[in-house]
């Protein structure tokens, strides 16, 4: 089979795009190609004929074939590259469409393996509806194991959707403090025209930094509930089966599936603003599988908290949580530790005052020492972890608190670690990874800053639960291999002798 025939003009247009930028900056006004926009628009003209050409012969040479046990892909125009992609490693047939090719009616397709950190192919660009028809399709032929389909395809049962209400919210509570970075470019050039406005340089420095902060947050504010509603605009999750599908977004319309049996960790996640509305988010991991941020998505971007934990069941039946918090000893490290910040910021403003022509009261500084017990009580409140029979539910975060399920059978490396000051207050932190996290320098699951001695204690808990629960699932998976095989086999005819 081919790609759709509009992929040409499509993936010509994209390339012309892509090198929009050096055509900006080094052709117009450039006096080699006649100088002004009539130079950069010839040669744009003449690369996207040159674009053009290249991609028919793309089209003509890309083929794919959906097989009985793989999906094969031919492509190359200079050089020719064969894969045979085993459907058994197939993990999620992810399709999106930005608005122009929603206009024109084509989609691509992004298909994601187990133990791939990125996309292991892509049809750019089929139908929309070859790209529904391939989406089910392969997923049919995972479910049932082969290619006749002899089970008729369930229904799909729609779990949650996006009200108008919780979008609103989600804009809202989804403030990214990532995007505080653009401070770095805001604030030299916001700082001096609003410092020129003040005859003493100093009042002006008073006015400029808070005002500053000011608009950078509320940019930030802006910003951030912009890209979360034109992200999740139109979410809807549903259930088929053994798998979790997805559609959501404004501009860019992605709809996916998540196998259930690749999912490794469950998170729920709460910031300040979401808790305080009794709203949260659910996200789910998936082994090598990174489509977003950090390997995780979203199953359910905002909605009511016990809603959340409901769903969350449905995926995971974990019991209900009793979270144990670390020793107080802990809490006494945070304290150390804030008020030695709140000594340095305090010793900073007092050398300010004193030693340089900025006057200021500095004393008010002071405030950040009762500043820095209430930040050390609510860390250490926060923290927390329940050992249950089937999964270790960990917690932490104050300005986002998550709420980390982890399956025993899931666990690949649980460890305790211990950092020098850890020590001295003989304490240690636990380390439960899983495939779908990148490696021991991620931010794994963890339970933090327990006493040392149970740390090593719920290692080897963790780690014997573990092997039961490999143990268990292959027992049942063998059960279920010969109750398939007897129902496979012919019944015996009646015996004419009896």
């Amino acid at each position: 089979m081919k790609l759709d025939p509009l992929s040409v003009p499509v993936r010509a247009g994209e390339s012309v795009v892509r090198l929009a930028w050096v055509l900006v900056v080094f052709l117009i006004g450039s006096p080699a190609v006649g100088g002004g926009v009539s130079g950069a628009a010839v040669l744009v003209a003449g690369w996207f004929l040159v674009a053009i050409a290249y991609q028919s012969v793309y089209y003509q040479r890309f083929e794919y074939e959906l097989t009985d046990d793989t999906l094969d892909i031919v492509s190359g125009v200079v050089s020719r590259r064969n894969r045979e992609i085993p459907l058994g490693r197939i993990q999620n047939v992810d399709i999106s469409r930005n608005v122009l090719q929603r206009a024109v009616g084509i989609a691509q397709i992004n298909l994601e393996t187990a133990g791939g950190s990125s996309t292991e192919a892509s049809l750019r660009y089929v139908s929309h509806e070859e790209a529904k028809r391939l989406q089910s399709e392969l997923g049919r032929r995972k479910r049932v194991g082969s290619s006749d389909g002899a089970r008729e395809e369930a229904p799909e049962r729609e779990l949650f959707s996006v009200t108008s209400k919780e979008l609103v919210l989600l804009g809202v509570v989804g403030i990214d403090l990532r995007l505080l970075s653009v401070v770095t470019v805001l604030l030299p050039v916001v700082a001096p025209s609003l410092r020129e406005r003040f005859a003493d340089p100093l009042v002006g420095l008073a006015v400029t930094a808070p005002l500053a902060a000011v608009g950078i947050v509320a940019v930030t504010a802006v910003i951030s509930g912009v890209l979360a509603v034109a992200n999740y605009y139109g979410f809807r999750l549903s259930r088929r089966e053994e798998e979790l599908l997805y559609e959501r977004g404004l501009l860019q319309r992605y709809s996916g599936s998540i196998p259930l049996e690749k999912i490794q960790t469950l998170t729920i996640s709460e910031n300040v603003i979401a808790r305080r509305l009794g709203y949260a988010s659910l996200a789910v991991e998936t082994a090598g599988y990174a489509p977003g941020e950090a390997g995780s998505q979203s199953a359910v971007p905002l909605a009511d908290r016990d809603r959340v934990f409901d769903l969350a069941r449905s995926v995971e039946s974990f019991e209900e949580t009793e979270f144990e918090r670390p020793p107080k000893r802990a809490r006494e490290r945070y304290l150390i530790r804030y008020s030695l910040l709140a000594l340095l910021v305090v010793g900073g403003a007092f050398a300010a005052d004193a030693y340089t022509r900025l006057t200021f009261a500095w004393y008010l500084t002071v405030a950040l020492f009762p500043l820095a017990a209430v930040a050390a009580h609510l860390k250490w409140a926060n923290l927390g972890y329940d050992v249950g029979s089937e999964y270790i539910v960990l917690r932490e975060g104050f300005w986002t608190r998550t709420i980390t399920v982890v399956p025993y059978y899931r666990v690949q490396t649980v460890l305790d670690s211990r950092t020098v000051f850890q020590r001295r207050r003989r304490l240690a932190t636990l380390v439960v990874d899983t495939a779908g996290t990148s490696g021991l320098t991620n931010r794994q699951p963890r339970a933090l800053d327990i006493d040392d001695g149970h740390a090593e204690e719920l290692r080897e808990l963790v780690a014997d639960r573990l092997q039961e629960m490999v143990r268990r699932r292959r027992s049942h998976r063998r059960r279920e291999r010969l109750r398939s095989i007897d129902a496979e086999l012919p019944d015996e005819p009646p015996n004419p002798a009896t």
